[in-house]
């Protein structure tokens, strides 16, 4: 059983900036689309964020720096097909961010439970922060344009 208990969700706006380049992120907007209840605190919540975006950041750089030797300034700029009238990329963007920040979270708190239901063990957890990091991973690479199978020969 989970040591948490679900007891809402809060609702104060916490923005967490982003240079000048990336999208800032909505502390409350990742909370709620990932259902993280309150038994995560604001500020754990932005740390698992931060350091999720420095991670695509620093992935991001070579996608970033080719964006603004073409003239465009932000992700914003860079064409892309829009969905709910915002750029494909901004969702992209901000599922790597959402899946790996949840990800660390998950791996933090080990009876943390990402679906609420309060009966998942640890080891259904690991294979959900392997889950959230496959999609940001997908996320990433769709961003970038290219496929989300990657070969090795050995």
């Amino acid at each position: 059983m989970s040591g948490f208990i679900a007891g809402g969700v809060p609702t104060t706006a916490f923005p967490i900036s982003n240079g000048d380049f990336w999208p800032e992120i909505n502390g409350q907007h990742l909370r709620a689309a990932m259902r993280i209840t309150d038994a995560v605190t604001d500020d754990r919540l932005e740390v698992a964020a931060v350091n999720a975006m420095i991670e695509a950041n620093r992935e991001l750089a070579g996608f970033r720096a080719a964006q603004i030797a073409q003239g465009f300034n932000s992700l914003t700029d860079v064409p892309a097909e829009k969905i709910k009238g915002e750029s494909q990329n901004l969702h992209l963007y901000r599922r790597v961010i959402y899946c790996n920040a949840l990800a660390e979270l998950v791996e933090r708190y080990s009876s943390f439970d990402a679906t609420n239901s309060g009966e998942k063990k640890v080891t259904e957890e690991e294979t959900s922060a392997d889950q959230l990091r496959r999609d940001g991973r997908k996320a990433l690479r769709s961003l970038l344009g290219i496929s989300h199978t990657t070969v090795e020969l050995l």
